[in-house]
């Protein structure tokens, strides 16, 4: 058996049943064999967005993503997705061409250093340069990939390794990865048991939830645990979803553009117990002011994660599913204090600090265009979103009941992540809904795989909240450059309804409040990609909003 024929001998005995990637002459062989058999391949426009579509399958659907590219400028044209996977702990597999192992080094024709440039944004990556180890290093990546803190893993395919014969094709079980163990830890007993004792006796407590929650499949578990002690849940962007943000106890997202009453609940706190998060400076702020009262309880499965940035009174490793099997019944045996005053008190603040939605003016309002999309989602809804102003609009106002059903770029915040995301969740979940909620700057950026959802079938909605300039930059100029809007205006090119036609999609421009609602539901129904171009406030800040670097709990608000 040829080398490319056991590569993609290996994906079909991993599962995979699709592929997004790019043809080039380094991974033609790989190619050759997908011309009879093997997982769906996807043809899409741009490597980036053969990444970033890998991405929203692994995030919608939970099992491993898989983007495929030649080598040289294919491979490199992966980077920014396998950064994106590396900062939000997606589970993808990249698969590149590379030239003959004879010619590496040699500045070959598309020959590009991928494995040194990608050490830093993968969780591991692979170089084969023996034929015969390609079933091991399949298993391998996909084992790496999907275990412990998920993560992109590469695997660098020399031309003459795909020609060349394996002596046998045998697919392992599973491998032995020096230096690498999967231990599912459900917490040390002691601390879990310090735990409980905090959680019991505090009289303020919150819970923040992260991604890792996601990741692990401990919504259910989460929810049993706060229902059970009657603490209020907020949750970070890569969150949102893993706790039913309907919810009475549901504070919605915290941080720099979270909700107040979130931040301001976080702040007075007395016991804080954070889950599956990393606390990144978009959910601190100043770290001396944040929840300085409360005692801090971080539970994550990667070690390097406790106390890095927070310095945490009980840390707890260990997956967020098993710990919080693990501490439901050790409560279960406790008795139980209650805490009305503090239970008031975050009614008030949600109730002082809550959204308004309700806008009827042209031109219209972002809030008004999330009302709209709130009465549309349901249980088959899969949101999407771009990097930017609509990104933080989406995350504040929309309340997204179920986990995967809030895919967004989270720690490298990629402008035009949105609509491939939208693509990968499509394909891993045909029968949801699948709304990126974009603009007109981030939509520009990987826009042209339009022609991948046609070609390929594949009806996504986008949602575009038009206000003619990169609008989170120019929301930062207005407010700490004293309004000087340097070189983000982006002009009223293109027409958005021309272009989708011109991709043989459909489009709509809406330009009143009334005309929103209609437009979203021809949308979500549309059997082809659609996309509905809302002409927005350009002057239309997201707020509040807190100061980088500043306190929590003192936000910039609405005049």
């Amino acid at each position: 058996m040829k080398g490319s024929k056991a590569i993609v001998r290996s994906l079909e005995e991993e599962g995979v049943e699709h592929i997004f990637g790019i043809q080039g002459g380094a991974i033609m062989e790989v190619y050759d064999i997908l011309y009879e058999h093997g997982p769906r391949h996807i043809l899409m426009r741009h490597e980036q967005c053969a990444a970033h579509a890998a991405e929203g399958y692994a995030r919608a659907s939970g099992k491993v993503g898989v983007c495929m590219a030649t080598s040289g400028p294919g491979a490199t044209n992966l980077v920014t997705g396998l950064a994106d996977a590396h900062m939000d702990s997606t589970p993808i597999v990249a698969l590149t061409g590379q030239v003959p192992v004879h010619l590496i080094g040699n500045d070959a024709f598309q020959e590009s250093d991928i494995i040194g440039i990608t050490m830093p944004i993968t969780k591991h990556n692979f170089q084969i340069i023996d034929v015969n180890d390609i079933p091991y290093t399949i298993k391998a990546a996909f084992k790496i990939a999907s275990t412990r803190r998920p993560g992109p893993v590469l695997i660098d395919l020399p031309k003459d390794i795909q020609q060349k014969e394996l002596k046998k094709f045998s697919y392992p079980k599973d491998v032995d990865i020096p230096g690498y163990k999967v231990v599912r830890s459900g917490g040390h007993a002691k601390q879990l048991k310090d735990v409980a004792n905090a959680l019991m006796n505090a009289e303020r407590p919150v819970i923040i939830a992260g991604g890792g929650v996601i990741l692990s499949s401990g919504s259910k578990e989460l929810l049993q645990l706060a229902q059970s002690l009657n603490i209020p849940v907020t949750t970070t962007l890569m969150g949102k979803g893993c706790f039913p943000e309907d919810h009475p106890l549901s504070l919605g997202m915290l941080g720099m553009h979270g909700r107040k009453a979130a931040n301001v609940a976080v702040t007075e706190c007395d016991v804080l117990f954070v889950i599956g998060i990393r606390f990144s400076d978009r959910i601190t702020g100043k770290i001396d002011t944040f929840a300085s009262g409360a005692k801090k309880i971080q539970v994550d499965i990667d070690p390097s994660e406790i106390g890095k940035n927070v310095k945490v009174d009980i840390p707890v490793v260990g997956d967020a599913k098993l710990v919080l099997q693990n501490l439901l019944k050790i409560v279960a045996k406790m008795k139980q204090k209650k805490n009305t005053a503090w239970e008031k008190k975050v009614q008030k603040f949600k109730k002082e600090f809550a959204p308004i939605y309700d806008y009827d003016t042209t031109p219209i309002k972002q809030q008004r265009v999330m009302k709209e999309v709130n009465k549309i989602i349901d249980s088959k809804t899969i949101i999407t979103t771009e990097v930017g102003q609509c990104q933080m609009w989406a995350a504040h106002y929309l309340n997204i009941k179920s986990p995967r059903h809030f895919i967004s770029s989270g720690g490298l915040g990629t402008m035009g992540a949105g609509f491939p995301y939208a693509i990968g969740a499509k394909v891993a979940r045909p029968d949801c809904k699948v709304i990126d909620i974009g603009s007109e700057g981030s939509f520009q950026m990987t826009g042209q795989d339009m022609a991948t959802c046609i070609e390929e079938d594949i009806p996504v909605s986008v949602v575009l909240m038009n206000n003619g300039y990169l609008g989170m930059v120019m929301q930062w100029q207005d407010l700490f450059y004293g309004g000087r809007r340097s070189h983000t205006c982006l002009g009223k090119v293109p027409d958005f309804v021309k272009l989708a036609e011109a991709y043989c999609a459909k489009g709509i421009r809406v330009e009143k409040p009334s005309e929103i609602h209609e437009a979203l539901v021809a949308a979500t129904k549309s059997d082809v990609p659609f996309i509905v171009d809302i002409v927005v406030d350009t002057n239309e800040h997201v707020l509040p909003m807190m100061r980088p670097g500043g306190r929590l709990d003192k936000m910039i608000e609405r005049k």
